[in-house]
């Protein structure tokens, strides 16, 4: 797997995957990357390039943990594309991957081309996603079998009596099968102070970062599931409002990994965007 040098210093690993232009990736998490696989075929039409998060998958931790930090992850993908030797990139962030996307952009709108949300998280811009707003979307799913316990877990969590977010992953697939059912498994983060610094305190600067975005001039896609608690399609569509040249995708029946839920419509519309 190949590797860059981050500006602190830490060892930084991507891997590539596929043929035609290139596509720099941003996996959530933080977690290790391999998760997104390759976006369930979207390596047939574009080249992947997908970052390791520093402290996860192949990357180094840093000496500085600080530095997990969503906002200062920016550099990183600065450091990448330079390594590259692009002048600008199409970039694709998914999940929390999207706040480091979105501040890249804001604070490099000249070095993108273009930029795919997929999932998009939105405290980078600082729109706020209520429990009201997830149990409506929750109820979208009553006629699944494991739909009972799983809401009753939900609503536990929105009222601060519990935690257990096991509990309600089925919410996160448009299919809670065997497939979904081993992808959650191996998507879970593995490094938990990555997790508990990426949003830490200076992290997100909405104000600022919703004034650099409205003079964007990059084409952008907010591809969101139709069943996506993480990510509804109602506050993807109020961030969508941030952009000036913003297109929202909702996928049918799907959650928030859309590649599992329906490769072939996840690819075809992404990669018709990318082709802009």
């Amino acid at each position: 797997m190949p590797t860059f040098t981050a500006p602190d210093g830490t060892q930084l690993a991507y891997s590539v995957t596929g043929t035609g232009d290139p596509v720099v990736c941003v996996p959530g998490g933080p977690t290790d990357s391999v998760y997104l696989g390759d976006l369930g075929g979207l390596s047939t039409h574009r080249q992947l390039i997908v970052l390791d998060l520093r402290g996860t998958g192949r990357s180094a931790i840093p000496q500085d943990t600080s530095s997990y930090r969503c906002d200062r992850q920016v550099d990183d993908v600065e450091a990448l594309r330079e390594h590259l030797g692009l002048p600008r990139i199409d970039l694709l962030g998914h999940s929390a991957g999207t706040n480091i996307a979105t501040q890249y952009v804001a604070r490099h709108p000249e070095r993108v081309s273009k930029l795919a949300l997929i999932g998009p998280s939105t405290r980078a811009v600082g729109i706020a996603i209520t429990g009201e707003t997830r149990h409506e979307l929750a109820q979208l799913r009553k006629t699944e079998p494991w739909f009972p316990a799983a809401f009753a877990a939900l609503g536990a969590i929105a009222e601060g009596t519990g935690s257990d977010w096991e509990a309600v992953a089925p919410f996160f697939w448009g299919r809670w099968d065997a497939t979904a059912q081993k992808h959650h498994a191996a998507s879970q983060p593995s490094n938990q102070e990555a997790v508990a610094l990426f949003a830490a305190e200076g992290a997100f600067s909405p104000k600022s970062t919703r004034a650099a975005l409205a003079s964007c001039k990059a084409p952008v896609l907010l591809l969101t599931g139709e069943f996506d608690l993480n990510s509804p399609p109602v506050s993807a569509a109020e961030f969508a409002e941030a952009f000036p040249d913003a297109t929202l995708v909702v996928q049918p029946e799907a959650g928030h990994y859309p590649w599992l839920d329906n490769a072939g419509w996840f690819v075809a519309t992404t990669a018709a965007f990318l082709r802009r």
